[in-house]
């Protein structure tokens, strides 16, 4: 059979698979069966793509992520689960080395999914058995089949247990196919061609290898090129520093010119952002002293706010001043040290508002956005050191996007292994003494938490009696406590996972379930 063919029929397999093991249930061990379906699938498909070490590298990133969902069930684990599947399968179709050019292929395939599905369909129909076969197929099965039931009827007759188990068997064999056609309405057409959409796009490789082309050519080194003169003054980037700097820009000294042009640039923009780190530093490092009337909140995001400018700032201007032939210029000394005193002081001013944000944290407590800026700082602070290897090095803006976008992968498998609510919870209720509870939103966090909430209801009941946030009235508008409102949630999830069968089993659904039941004193926080 054609390998197109082949993935036709896996296609259909998988479609159907995805159909009945997630139809009406939640992400769970069905999303094991799953993913280990798909697995197999594309490495019978492609056995030799096995050997490769980034495929090696980004399974043990999948299995990863594959125990975090079956153990937290978070959003992220879910994300960071079809990231890594999404990866393992399109690296091992094509020949790639960065994660962007590795999402062009994916995003190729699911645009080409129909056009896949339809080839290898024809191919199938192309490679049906002819009639002989069939015939003489028929006659080999006839006489096993009727020697099966001659025994079959001996057998129900001489044992009664073997009788009565395929009585049952009988029965839920009756009733799966009086179930099977209650499952063919409309909503579950489009749950059928939903898994068509994801299982297709997973295993059916386009015909349209572009951005594996674009990625294998790519360079991680810079090296020195002789500018066509008439080419070079046709592009767009001639235009714009000819407006920029006229004349000053074309001929014989205009790397000489750029170069001036570059140390004079970052001498200003090291200068000001001196300025805003001498504050910081004085302020922020040494002098910072919290006040109960304090906005901390405006506090870290403005801190955050400039920093993303500071470093998309600093990335375009390196990239642009370091996209070329200027990286061999030999008087490029001063440029080079403005950039890396450039960097540095972009560094310092994460670490300004890391002290921002952990202010916030100590004195607020822990939550989504502040957790967020952490990883956002772990991120930029990485891409710094990136673009200071790219100068140093000679290496090409291709090696920095790549390096960072890997980095950035690394970054959501292991954060997929941490359930965040349960350890906001957990953190802000150990420092109930010293830190504001917000009600609202702790009854707001996931499912995890509840046994946590419900061991601390008496602190969650004093708190919300005693604050007049405007976020509690708005939740307790019905009339509701904050006991009668996390019953509400509990009755809803003991509802909703009676919904729900064994195909959708997690860790933390299991684990809130048996604790939620136990009672409140078998989870204490610890003081």
């Amino acid at each position: 059979m054609k390998p197109e063919s082949t993935k036709t029929l896996l296609v259909t397999g998988g479609t159907l698979l995805f159909s009945i093991i997630f139809w009406q249930q939640k992400l769970g061990i069905n999303t094991i069966f799953f993913d280990l379906f798909i697995i197999l699938s594309v490495f019978y498909l492609y056995p030799v793509a096995f050997k490769k070490p980034a495929i090696k590298w980004l399974l043990a990133a999948h299995i990863i992520t594959a125990f975090a969902l079956l153990y937290h069930n978070t959003e992220l684990s879910k994300l960071a689960f079809s990231v890594t599947l999404l990866l393992v399968v399109v690296f091992t179709q094509y020949l790639h080395r960065s994660v962007w050019y590795a999402a062009g292929s994916a995003f190729m395939n699911y645009l080409l999914l129909i056009p896949s599905f339809i080839g290898g369909a024809k191919q199938l129909n192309q490679n049906k058995m002819r009639l002989y076969n069939v015939r003489k197929t028929v006659r080999f099965l006839i006489i096993p089949i009727l020697l099966s039931l001659v025994f079959y009827w001996l057998y129900n007759f001489a044992n009664s247990i073997f009788s009565s188990i395929m009585s049952d068997a009988s029965i839920a064999l009756q009733h799966f196919f009086s179930q099977f056609f209650s499952w063919f309405s409309l909503e579950w057409c489009w749950f059928l061609l939903l898994g068509l959409l994801i299982t297709g796009g997973l295993l059916l490789k386009s015909n349209v290898a572009y951005f594996s082309e674009k990625d294998i050519v790519q360079t991680k080194e810079l090296s020195r090129k002789r500018t066509n003169l008439i080419e070079w003054k046709r592009t767009g980037m001639f235009q714009l520093l000819f407006l920029l700097m006229g004349r000053f820009s074309d001929g014989m000294l205009a790397l000489r010119n750029e170069n001036k042009t570059g140390i004079i640039s970052l001498a200003l923009l090291n200068l000001l952002l001196l300025c805003i780190n001498c504050i910081d530093v004085t302020f922020v490092w040494f002098g910072f002293q919290y006040k109960n009337n304090m906005n901390l909140s405006a506090y870290v995001h403005e801190g955050t706010g400039m920093l993303i400018f500071s470093i998309v700032l600093a990335m375009v201007l390196l990239l642009f001043f370091f996209r070329g032939n200027l990286n061999f210029y030999k008087k490029n000394k001063w440029l080079r040290i403005g950039a890396y005193a450039w960097l540095i002081q972009n560094m310092v001013l994460v670490i300004s508002v890391l002290l921002r944000d952990y202010y916030y944290i100590v004195h607020m407590g822990l939550a989504y956005k502040r957790i967020g800026v952490l990883i956002f700082l772990m991120l930029v602070l990485f891409g710094l050191i990136t673009i200071f290897i790219k100068i140093q090095q000679l290496k090409t803006a291709y090696y920095l996007l790549t390096v960072n976008a890997w980095f950035a992968i690394i970054v959501l498998v292991f954060s997929s292994c941490i359930h965040w609510d349960e350890m906001i919870v957990k953190y802000n209720l150990a420092r109930k003494n010293t830190i504001p509870l917000d009600i609202h939103f702790l009854l707001s966090l996931s499912d995890k938490a509840l046994p946590v909430l419900e061991a601390n209801m008496d602190v969650l009941e004093k708190s919300s009696a005693q604050t007049n946030d405007l976020n509690d009235v708005y939740l307790y508008r019905s009339g509701l406590t904050a006991k009668q409102f996390f019953e509400r949630r509990k009755a809803d999830f003991f509802k909703e996972q009676n919904g729900y069968n064994w195909l959708s089993w997690n860790f933390a659904d299991a684990y809130v379930k048996s604790h939620l039941a136990k009672g409140p004193e078998t989870a204490i926080v610890n003081h």
